[in-house]
This record gives C-alpha cells, sequence and structure tokens, in this order.
C-alpha cells in the first residue's frame, strides 16, 4: 500500500472519465503502454483487479469503485492541503496568536475585527494579561506580535509605533479640584490614589509620577488589580487615579468622572506593535503587524474636550 501514490490516484480518475485507456492515456500526456503497466502496477499492489477489460472500454469493478470514492476524497484532501499551504504562505490563512497588555483591551477587539474582516479564513487567538505576562508571552513564542504601551528592553524586539497613548488624573466629578485649573502635584497632597498591582505598565509610571520629591507626602491607597476596578473605585470616592486616557473615554463623556488639570498631565506615552527581531514573521503576523501600523490609531478612543485638559496635548 505504501507504493499508491497521488500519480496512481489521478490515473484511477482519468481511466473512469474516459473510459479507456487510449483517451485516457492522452489526457494523462502517456502512451497507452504506459497507462497499461501503470494500472497493471496498481493492481499487482492491491491483489485484485480495479477495472473490468470489455469491448467497450474499461469499466470500474467493484473494488475499483470503493477505489475510486477513495481518490475523490484523498484529491479533495489535496485541494484544501494546497489551499491552506498557500493561504499560510500569503497571510491569508493559519493560526495566529496576538497578545496585548490589559490596557489595550479598549481598542485592541475592533483593530482585530477590522483586520479579520480582510482576511477571514485566519485563525486569530487574542491573549490579554498585563504587562509582565505578554512580555513573557512574547519572549517564550506563544504570541508573534503585541500591542504594548512601554516595549521591553531584555528582549530584541522590532517596534513600530501605533499611536499616541495619553495618561490622565482622573476624579469623581464631585471632587474639590474638579473646577481648579493647572494644579501643581503638591496640591494633591493627601489625596488617596488608587494604582494598579507591581507588573503592570500603568504601575510602573504612576510610581515614575509619584516619584517626584515635590509628592512624597501623597498618601498612598489600594493596590488594585484591573483598570475597570480602579474606574469604580474613584466614581465611588476612594480616591483619584493616574490612568489611561483611552479607558475612560466614555464615562468622562457621560461625566461619571472627570480629568484634574494637573501642570505636567496628561503624559504623553505611544502606543506600540511589537514582535521579536530575531525571529522570522509569519506572512499573517507580518500582516496582522503592517495593518495596525497604518491603520490601527483609527481606533483608538477619543477623550471628550473636557475635564480642563487641552485636547492638542492627549495627540488623540
Amino acid at each position: 500500500m505504501r507504493n499508491v501514490s497521488l500519480r496512481h490516484i489521478e490515473t484511477l480518475q482519468a481511466i473512469a472519465a474516459a473510459g479507456s485507456l487510449v483517451q485516457a492515456a492522452a489526457v494523462l500526456n502517456l502512451t497507452p503502454a504506459a497507462l497499461t503497466a501503470r494500472v497493471k502496477g496498481l493492481e499487482e499492489t492491491f491483489g485484485f483487479r480495479l477495472f473490468d477489460r470489455l469491448p467497450t472500454g474499461m469499466r470500474p469493478t467493484k473494488a475499483g469503485q470503493a477505489a475510486l470514492e477513495a481518490a475523490r476524497t484523498v484529491a479533495q484532501a489535496v485541494r484544501e492541503f494546497d489551499d491552506i499551504v498557500r493561504a499560510v504562505g500569503t497571510g491569508e490563512g493559519g493560526r495566529l496568536t496576538v497578545g496585548a497588555v490589559s490596557t489595550a483591551k479598549y481598542f485592541a477587539p475592533r483593530l482585530i475585527a477590522a483586520f479579520l474582516r480582510t482576511r477571514p479564513r485566519l485563525d486569530l487567538r487574542f491573549l490579554i494579561g498585563n504587562r509582565d505576562a505578554t512580555v513573557e508571552s512574547l519572549r517564550g513564542g506563544e504570541i508573534e506580535v503585541a500591542l504594548a504601551g512601554r516595549p521591553p528592553r531584555d528582549v530584541p524586539l522590532e517596534t513600530l509605533p501605533l499611536g499616541t497613548h495619553p495618561y490622565v488624573l482622573i476624579a469623581p466629578p464631585e471632587h474639590r479640584f474638579a473646577s481648579a485649573h493647572a494644579l501643581q502635584r503638591e496640591d494633591l497632597a493627601g489625596e488617596a490614589f488608587l494604582f494598579r498591582e507591581v507588573g503592570s505598565g500603568t504601575r510602573t509610571l504612576f510610581e515614575d509620577f509619584i516619584g517626584d520629591t515635590r509628592i512624597r507626602t501623597v498618601q498612598l491607597g489600594m493596590e488594585l488589580g484591573s483598570n475597570e476596578t480602579i474606574k469604580q473605585a474613584v466614581m465611588a470616592g476612594l480616591g483619584v487615579a493616574l490612568i489611561s486616557a483611552h479607558t475612560v473615554a466614555a464615562e468622562v463623556e457621560t461625566g461619571r468622572l472627570i480629568c484634574l488639570d494637573v501642570v505636567g498631565l496628561p503624559i504623553l506615552r505611544r502606543w506600540y506593535v511589537v514582535n521579536r527581531s530575531d525571529r522570522a514573521l509569519s506572512p499573517a503576523a507580518r500582516a496582522f503587524r503592517d495593518f495596525a501600523v497604518q491603520e490601527g490609531e483609527q481606533f483608538l478612543p477619543r477623550l471628550p474636550e473636557k475635564g480642563g485638559l487641552e485636547p492638542g496635548l492627549l495627540g488623540i
């Protein structure tokens, strides 16, 4: 059975379709003698006849009919194989895993959905985690491309900008500084701050923000594990928080949160599309990276022009 090849399957189908060795040989660009030898060899391999030789031509035996049915299945599988390989090779199909830091969940799903509309045959997995978890997945090869705000320095990376990423200080609308302008960080002394867990990019930025000697008197508040929890806690009046403007666009627009006007804010960072520079990208990963760089900024949330901020500084 190991001697059976796609060439034999092609032979079976050609003879069954043509009904004669001579016509099938012409279709296959073979001499009748060569085709006869091929059929004979195949029948010897199986140990039984596949065609009855009749005055009117070649007719499949029952075994031949079963072989033809199996051949059709194999031929279809070969076509699917060819389609899949070509799709993977062009980036139109195959499998791709994209990672994103948790803050990116406010725009990444729409970006990915738009990309998939251009490649409906692609099987794309989307993994969200904090910065440390996303970096580890990129380092270990679990993901090919990541959306991140602060690329790591201990991994060889190719880093391309996606769009501006501002951070603002949010408070409940009834906060004592709701109407204040040009607050200094010293004015925030005594405020309860809410901040993300260790390992998140927002936490690192927060630590840089409070690290200035002018705000050493700030009362640190609760450490929370998600931006959603932080937003709810701020709306409940438990404190203020430095947070990505992209995570609070909807709440600011509806008046459930405000952005305090503090000198030095917003802090402007950027979103990046990153991939390992020491590993070859698959065509699908390269296509996603290029799409994110070219089209990604339009999917970033837009913060309303309120809260005491100058819209031009936000870059959105």
